[in-house]
């Protein structure tokens, strides 16, 4: 087979095509540092989001528990006013009672306030998920199983478990053998 070459076709111009293979290198090479730009920028940013997002949470940390403890600062106040009150030679226990029924109350409305659910499980069926035995009684009046008496009260932050009630089941009476 036999090409079919034209005679009168020119050979093309090698300082032509070096000239235009230069371009193509200059504007790849203009493409190369564009993307190498945008990569460094993003990475930039990508470095600064990490850093803005590590001092958010140092200061959160830091500082996040401040409206909680301002809540808390009257029930002191108010614990530090009854001291004072206490040490009054006029004071009487009936009147400083009074006062540290007032701060109780103030301090389970604060705790209420933040989430925090106080469980007094009295009369009710033992539950191991958020009550703790601490001994087990004979009992007549009470269901088996039941809490008898509350030892010292339980609390729960929202859904959260920070402390059983430690409590005294109710177990039914023995047979007696008479």
């Amino acid at each position: 087979m036999t090409e079919n070459i034209d005679p009168n076709a020119t050979a093309p111009d090698p300082a032509v095509e070096i000239a235009a293979l230069k371009a193509k290198l200059a504007e790849a090479e203009q493409q190369v540092a564009a993307h190498r730009d945008q990569s460094l920028r993003a990475a930039a940013e990508a470095d600064n989001v990490r850093k803005r997002a590590e001092r958010e949470i140092s200061t959160s940390a830091k500082y996040g528990a401040d409206r909680v403890l301002g809540d808390l600062l009257a029930v002191i106040d108010s614990l530090e006013l009854g001291l004072k009150a206490a040490e009054a030679p006029e004071a009487s226990a009936k009147s400083i009672g009074a006062g540290l029924s007032l701060t109780h109350k103030q301090l389970l409305s604060f705790f209420e306030k933040h989430g925090v659910k106080v469980l007094d499980p009295a009369g009710q069926p033992f539950n191991p998920e958020l009550h703790e035995a601490v001994s087990a009684v004979e009992s007549a009046d009470v269901a088996p199983n039941h809490v008898v008496a509350v030892m010292q009260k339980g609390y729960r932050l929202h859904e959260r478990l920070l402390r059983p009630a430690m409590v005294m089941v109710a177990r039914a009476p023995a047979a007696s053998n008479v």
